[in-house]
């Protein structure tokens, strides 16, 4: 939460007796604009504005929102991909924007990411063999190509790919097989952690239930270490597949967080709300009031005051535009930053997260 970089919008620890993996606090990432011959800044595209929260080891949590609201840029800057503007990461007790570049490329054994787009994410130029296996070598895990090309073959199994595939080149392949192969080089060095960046928005939903079913397949597997998720996407219904606890995410702020099925049975904030009334029912006689959303996503160049989503709120307020509210807990695996839960009691200033413990 940018009001308080202490209330983080994951609310209250419920126990000491598990550590989180990566606890995000405050995170920013603004991008500067800047204008003639000099390049002189005259503004931010502010595409991350104070996002935090936590993630168990072996859990799985998505992060859902409109197009442009910030979730791939929360999951680049967390990898240090991009550079963060402010904020603190920590994973697994080393906080990831104060290492050297010595160090943060060791820590990038157990941290990876599964791009977008399963066609331009593939060099066109390399085989699988070399794909997959480069960072092996890179990283001395193997010391010779023929190592690498067993481990390829092994990986390419565990994703449902034949292992005679190693010669081959990414156009070779479909989208679904090309996903796959981009999974295997995330598994390549066994990460804790692992981006999904809309890793099945790009797929057939046929394809998209396999890669899913993958994902959680491996998840499981305790040779793999059980890595923990990440999981950004768009589509609803596929988060809530495959999360255990959910983030919402308007104009580089997370506004709601809560277990999942907490989140579809009783979504507290108006955005949340509007959201869930958007997912097509395959029941006919289903047929929920739909909540439509007046006048355009505000710019992040400049945001509105007070509560982001105050210009399109059905339920807006007077104080919706002039304060920003903080976070509220409407139950203890829930949380939400909304004017609408005054009452409710407010995050605790050093609690971490919301139910992360697995």
């Amino acid at each position: 939460m940018s009001t308080n970089p202490k209330a983080v919008m994951d609310a209250v620890r419920t126990s000491g007796r598990h550590e989180p993996l990566l606890e995000v606090r405050d995170l920013k990432k603004w991008f500067p604009i800047k204008k003639g011959l000099l390049g002189k800044v005259v503004g931010h595209v502010k595409a991350v504005d104070g996002v935090s929260f936590a993630l168990g080891r072996g859990e799985t949590l998505g992060l859902v929102g409109e197009s442009g609201c910030g979730k791939t840029t929360v999951g680049r800057t967390i990898l240090r991909l991009i550079d963060p503007t402010a904020g603190h990461v920590q994973f697994d007790g080393k906080s990831v924007f104060d290492l050297d570049s010595s160090h943060m490329r060791a820590l990038r054994e157990d941290m990876q990411i599964i791009f977008q787009d399963p066609y331009s994410s593939l060099n066109p130029r390399m085989t699988v063999a070399a794909i997959v296996g480069e960072a092996l070598l890179v990283h001395g895990i193997v010391k010779t190509k023929a190592e690498a090309r067993d481990r390829v073959a092994e990986l390419l199994e565990r994703v449902g790919l034949s292992p005679k595939y190693v010669n081959r080149y990414p156009h070779e392949f479909s989208g679904g097989q090309r996903q796959r192969i981009g999974i295997a080089r995330a598994l390549a060095m066994h990460p804790k952690f692992i981006v999904c960046d809309e890793a099945v928005s790009a797929l057939d939903v046929s394809i998209q239930a396999q890669i899913l079913n993958i994902l959680m397949d491996l998840q499981e597997d305790e040779s793999l270490g059980r890595p923990s998720y990440l999981f950004i996407a768009h589509d609803l219904s596929v988060v809530r597949h495959i999360s255990r606890r959910i983030a919402v995410m308007y104009l580089g702020q997370i506004v709601e967080l809560s277990m999942t099925e907490e989140l579809f049975d009783q979504p507290s904030h108006p955005y949340t709300r509007a959201l869930l009334s958007a997912i097509p029912r395959p029941d006919p006689d289903d047929k929920p009031q739909r909540i439509l959303l007046e006048g355009d996503v505000p710019t992040p160049i400049n945001p509105p005051s007070g509560c982001h989503f105050h210009t399109r709120c059905p339920e807006v307020m007077p104080r919706c535009s002039q304060e920003e509210p903080p976070a509220f807990l409407v139950s203890g695996t829930h949380a939400v930053q909304c004017w609408l839960y005054d009452g409710k009691a407010p995050v605790s200033e050093t609690g971490m997260t919301v139910g992360f413990e697995v």
